[in-house]
């Protein structure tokens, strides 16, 4: 006489359903039909209203353990003779695995990145019993990629950089030869009032009108139609590793497979304005500071310069009227072409032989400043970071504190280096986003908006790791507020004072920003 057996000390299945029994995602470990499993959920919801354990109810053939996790329950359906401590261990992993991949508890969130959850699932179950995993080992399981798509994305990417080159230098030279034929026309004796630039860190203004030349990129030599030993998925990663550098130091910009929404660094400057008028001023600020892990400020310098851009020449003989608000002792310097003297008893912008015009279509700076302080009450951002030793590696605290309060801080990046080896960080506490980029070793910390609104916030997380792992912290960010508090408030003709039409461009953009 043959006699069906029942399993005992197994898990049946793992779901996540709304508090009414609906299932968003379930996951069955046994041979187990939908309808079976879509009527122990349903029966779920009206066995927990009448029992009186806060972890779990039973029925005569099951019993179901769940946690609450907002609106939504996770729920182990287990046989009765199962190990009540070990499904309740087992529970606490599952919770702990879904907010890797939802940010909200919400049902959209859950069915976008269930396939994510399911792979999850069968890391930590395997044929009903529990398999001996972690939560930073179940994502390193997850995350697995292939070295052969990198490579034929990094092609790609060349690829299409390289014509899009090709169509820069043809529109370069197509700019240049107008430009030649408008100083061709320009009446002479205007020599000298260059355009300016920003090079190696330092504001400068040039003589003569040059425009740097771009890196061109090297040709990427073509794939070998015979065999390739660094194109093996999952094999020679070290290979292919320098191959994509190998692109990088070449002067292309590699984009590689990501799980995040967001790129992996925020865009270091704004877009350009599109409506402008035919007086155009661009008011551009860069700072530089080191500070040091247990507090105290290294340096911290801030160039800005105004840069003025006229298309029409109806408005060539004008003059610029400056506020300068700036408390902390900013120093100014005029272009040698500015008259100085009105500049500084009447602040006015304006040339010293007042017959002429400043040049047409091109990107004069007039002003620049500079501010250079070691006092701690002036940084804009500060950040804290806080690695402490635990038993099983450390448990990193960091945080941020908006001091300026009259800045906009956006596309906030927050990088913290990663020790190699150790898979993914366990994040606890966390305001905004967060991306591991396990190639690179690094964890970004993106906060959209930091303003007086939402001038602290903090980032939880632990790995093995030693404390002098996690540096150094690099931050970056854009604003569309210059720091110190120099603007341009009025744009008039030289003969008659008559107001004149213009737009203003305002940036404030990190050159580096480092805490080691």
């Amino acid at each position: 006489v043959c006699r069906c057996v029942p399993l005992i000390w197994v898990l049946l299945a793992a779901a996540v359903c709304t508090k009414a029994g609906k299932a968003l995602v379930s996951r069955q470990f046994v041979e187990m039909t939908r309808t079976r499993v879509e009527g122990l959920l349903a029966a779920f919801p009206k066995l927990m209203n009448t029992g009186k354990q806060h972890t779990f109810v039973e029925t005569e053939s099951v019993r179901y353990v769940y946690q609450p996790l907002e609106k939504l329950y996770m729920v182990l359906v287990t046989t009765k003779n199962s190990n009540i401590l070990e499904d309740l261990e087992t529970l606490r992993l599952f919770s702990r695995v879904i907010p890797e991949y939802c940010r909200v508890l919400e049902e959209s969130e859950i069915s976008e990145h269930c396939f994510d959850l399911i792979f999850a699932f069968d890391e930590i179950v395997a044929l009903g019993y529990r398999e001996n995993v972690n939560l930073a080992q179940i994502r390193t399981f997850t995350e697995m990629d292939s070295h052969e798509e990198k490579v034929f994305r990094a092609v790609r990417e060349t690829q299409e950089r390289e014509a899009k080159a090709e169509m820069r230098r043809k529109a370069k030279e197509l700019q240049q030869a107008r430009r030649d034929a408008e100083r061709g026309k320009k009446a002479p004796g205007f020599g000298g009032f260059g355009s300016s630039a920003v090079v190696g860190g330092t504001a400068i203004i040039t003589d003569t009108l040059v425009e740097a030349e771009k890196p061109k990129p090297s040709p990427v030599p073509a794939r070998s139609s015979g065999p390739s030993k660094a194109l093996k998925l999952g094999a020679r990663g070290k290979e292919v590793d320098d191959f994509v550098d190998k692109l990088k130091s070449e002067g292309e910009n590699i984009i590689l497979p990501s799980t995040g929404k967001r790129p992996s660094e925020a865009s270091k400057s704004l877009p350009t304005p599109v409506n402008t008028e035919s007086v155009h001023l661009r008011v551009e600020e860069k700072i530089t500071l080191t500070c040091g892990r247990d507090g105290g400020l290294q340096n911290m310098e801030v160039l800005g310069m105004i840069t003025l851009r006229v298309t029409d020449e109806k408005s060539g003989r004008i003059r610029l009227l400056i506020n300068n608000d700036d408390k902390r002792g900013v120093q100014l310097q005029t272009h040698p072409n500015v008259d100085k003297k009105l500049f500084t008893a009447e602040s006015l912008i304006g040339l010293k032989n007042p017959d002429k015009s400043f040049p047409l279509n091109n990107d004069v700076g007039v002003l620049k400043w500079r501010l250079q302080t070691t006092d701690e009450a002036l940084i804009p951002l500060t950040i804290n970071c806080w690695p402490s030793e635990s038993g099983s590696g450390c448990d990193v605290n960091i945080e941020y504190e908006l001091q300026e309060e009259s800045l906009e801080l956006n596309d906030v990046v927050i990088s913290i280096p990663i020790p190699s080896g150790v898979g993914a960080p366990v994040i606890g506490d966390l305001d905004g986003e967060y991306r591991h980029d396990g190639r690179r070793n690094v964890l970004e910390w993106y906060l959209p908006v930091v303003d007086v609104k939402n001038k602290t916030g903090s980032l939880e997380f632990s790995i093995a790791g030693q404390p002098n792992d996690f540096f150094p912290v690099n931050v970056s960010f854009v604003s569309k507020g210059n720091y110190c508090d120099i603007q341009v408030t009025k744009v008039s003709q030289v003969d008659g004072n008559s107001p004149v039409r213009y737009s203003t461009e305002t940036s404030f953009l990190v050159d580096k920003y480092e805490i080691l």
